[in-house]
């Protein structure tokens, strides 16, 4: 059975090694931030408690218990926030990094919860380690690309699709026509097109680049 001292500082603990993770993914501005993450860990934590102190108290009424079935049930429900926190944005998808990151500090939590505080707390320190030091390893070395999608309305005309392309084709940038949509009746013309570049800054030049396109209507990024 776990004492009254045993559970302050096993919760206490917890809340402080998701704290530690929370407030990096809050500086990265993540939609997980520091209170998700250690109401996370200290819920995961009460829950391994709980799990444990069930199968000793039954066990002592002659009935057998397996500590490990709330626990997994923990494990399981973790992955509906993770859900929640990956986004989709056009062809991007966001918040994977931070919804293993939910997954993983659940884990912690049931492993505080459990009295395991070294394991505990080395994981957290690596996690860590692995936000921190891998995000500034990439910015510095690693060609990091973002895809965008354009959509653009215009009026139909020969080769403009060729054009749109060529325009936004550069040394940063690479396109590839999606799809595209005529309507003879107006003579109108959509096209979608994905967009990869490593220059995210020069949304400017993007937007002067399709603006100069001979009988533009309208066109959108994302």
């Amino acid at each position: 059975m776990v004492t009254t001292s045993e559970f302050i500082i096993r919760i206490l603990l917890a809340t402080a090694l998701g704290a530690i993770v929370g407030f990096e993914r809050e500086r990265q501005h993540q939609p997980t931030g520091l209170r998700t993450l250690m109401i996370l860990t200290i819920g995961s934590a009460l829950a391994m408690m709980l799990s444990t102190s069930l199968a000793i108290q039954f066990r002592a009424l002659g009935v057998s218990g397996d500590p490990s079935h709330l626990a997994a049930q923990v494990v399981s429900g973790v992955g509906f926030l993770g859900a929640g926190a990956i986004l989709h944005y056009g062809i991007n998808v966001k918040g994977l990094t931070t919804a293993t990151s939910l997954w993983t500090m659940a884990i912690i939590g049931l492993t505080v919860g459990a009295g395991h505080y070294l394991f505990s707390i080395l994981t957290t320190l690596l996690v860590l380690l692995i936000l921190v030091v891998l995000n500034i390893i990439e910015k510095r070395y690693i060609h990091v690309y973002s895809d965008l999608t354009v959509s653009i309305k215009a009026v139909d005309r020969p080769g403009i699709i060729d054009e749109t392309r060529k325009l936004l084709v550069g040394r940063d940038n690479t396109v590839t026509v999606v799809s595209i949509n005529k309507n003879l009746a107006d003579n109108v013309i959509a096209i979608n097109l994905a967009l990869r570049t490593l220059n995210v800054n020069a949304l400017d030049n993007l937007v002067a680049q399709l603006s100069s396109i001979q009988g533009m209507i309208k066109f959108k990024i994302e």
